[in-house]
């Protein structure tokens, strides 16, 4: 298939249908759209591409769904293009970056190069991020400290927008969906990654599910009520989230609670609604320096053959056997770079409306 064809894929299950599209289309199109939009040419290339990794992922709630709402966020001013981030405090090993509502894609990216940096010469750093828009998957940032044979940790939180999740035991949302991730040097060929919210799921599998016409697994969400429901559109009629961990849900709904501290509070983005409404969203990363404690090369080849060691469990009844944390991913980005990624019409439309109001329908083959 061509980066510049799509075949659709009926839904005999009826569901609705959907296209397949290369990564290397939904790119150029995403690109296009948000330079249109009024982001800069590295603005758009870090959202875009985001984006697109997020679907090649499996992510699909990261991906280009989201693309819509961040140009409504641009033309609302939610999303400052051009805005210039800049340090508010610092130390040696630590910093406070003030994203002046620009991309949190680019914001982040330069927090997470900026604690590389400091953890290359102090072993040990640590940043926080406030006033940014939506961050994509916290993988990209920590991938970048592993790259850099370090250790990555990232945290975020909704700062004072709209809340999504129940804290245990209650049916009112007073939590983000905080997700943690973790990335870890290694020889493997899939990163070792971890990349978890903190809620039963993301809030963007519930706007992908409506979009595809799907139910959502009972332990997900619930009514405006308090009762379980799996119609994912009971969510923007008041629904809330439910934490990770079902009957253990004070599991997830305490990690939650500590996001919220590290991305929240520490990063002064704030915990509860404000009536401004205005994208807040906070960030605390952290980098180790694996050489500070042992021998970089060591430390890969151990975690490598600590992978291959987990993979060596026999599979429980009904298992396709054990992966890796961060291996399901590399697996399927690699299934759909060769046989393309599958967006619903839903998302395809509006992308082709936004393609014709900027006059770009033809030079995107959207028209």
């Amino acid at each position: 298939m061509s980066s510049t064809q799509e075949r659709r894929r009926g839904k005999p299950d009826g569901k609705r249908p959907s296209l397949i599209v290369t990564a290397d289309r939904l790119t150029r199109i995403c690109i296009a759209l948000l330079k249109a939009g009024g982001a800069s040419e590295d603005e758009a290339h870090a959202v875009a591409t985001g984006c697109v990794n997020a679907n090649l992922a499996g992510h699909d709630s990261h991906g280009i769904i989201a693309i819509p709402g961040y140009l409504n966020s641009m033309k609302a001013g939610d999303i400052v293009p051009g805005a210039e981030w800049k340090i508010v405090r610092e130390s040696a090993t630590t910093a406070v970056i003030d994203g002046n509502w620009g991309f949190g894609f680019h914001v982040n990216a330069n927090a997470m190069a900026l604690a590389i940096e400091k953890a290359k010469n102090a072993n040990v750093a640590a940043c926080t991020v406030f006033r940014q828009s939506h961050v994509g998957r916290l993988a990209a940032y920590v991938s970048m400290a592993a790259t850099a044979g370090m250790i990555g940790v990232a945290m975020a939180d909704s700062g004072n927008l709209r809340k999504y999740v129940a804290p245990f035991g209650g049916r009112e949302a007073r939590l983000g969906t905080n997700p943690i991730s973790i990335a870890v040097p290694s020889n493997l060929d899939a990163p070792f990654l971890l990349d978890m919210a903190t809620s039963a799921a993301a809030a963007g599998k519930l706007q992908l599910a409506v979009a595809r016409g799907e139910k959502i697994p009972k332990g997900w969400l619930v009514d405006v009520k308090g009762r379980t429901t799996t119609d994912p559109r009971e969510y923007s009629k008041g629904g809330v989230l439910l934490p990770l961990g079902g009957a253990e849900g004070y599991k997830g709904s305490g990690l939650a609670a500590i996001v919220e501290v590290l991305s929240g509070i520490l990063s002064s983005s704030g915990f509860a609604i404000q009536p401004s409404g205005r994208e807040n969203f906070g960030c605390f990363m952290a980098v180790f320096n694996v050489a500070a404690f042992r021998p970089l090369n060591e430390v890969k080849k151990e975690v490598s053959d600590f992978a291959q060691y987990l993979k060596s469990a026999a599979p429980s009844e009904g298992s396709p056997g054990v992966f890796y944390p961060g291996e399901i991913g590399h697996l399927r980005a690699q299934e759909r770079m060769r046989s393309g990624i599958e967006v619903e019409n839903a998302t395809w439309e509006k992308l082709r409306a936004l393609a014709r109001g900027y006059g770009l329908a033809d030079e995107l083959d959207l028209a």
